[in-house]
């Protein structure tokens, strides 16, 4: 499960990297996605993910050895917040730029270097 959840991550962040780094806005905003599902991902297996720990509720047949701790997921779950509220100002600074432009490709919309 590790080394699934490890390929995986790089999966996602390679692949988010790669696409954040083209001039298309639309790839721009898929790879920024990408790129933060993986970190978070990341985040959440350095938390000590695991299907058999139990939710933290008091009970007769829980140890405290057998509680999840709710400490990462909390953090991931604000980062999930924080991230789809980044992407949806950035789709909307998409849009408005698109309007101003007509044009997707980041080279145009800010100049290509070395232009004079």
């Amino acid at each position: 499960m590790g080394l699934m959840t490890a390929l995986l991550v790089a999966i996602l962040t390679g692949g988010g990297a790669w696409l954040m780094m083209r001039k298309n806005l639309f790839e721009l905003l898929l790879g920024l996605g990408l790129f933060s599902h993986g970190i978070n991902l990341f985040l959440m297996s350095m938390g000590g993910w695991s299907a058999t720990e139990e939710v933290p509720l008091p009970s007769d047949h829980l140890t405290p050895d057998r509680y999840a701790d709710p400490v990462p997921m909390a953090l991931i779950l604000t980062a999930i917040v924080i991230g789809f509220g980044v992407t949806a100002f950035l789709i909307v600074l998409a849009s408005r730029g698109y309007e101003e432009t007509r044009d997707v490709n980041l080279g145009e919309a800010v100049g290509q270097e070395g232009e004079e």
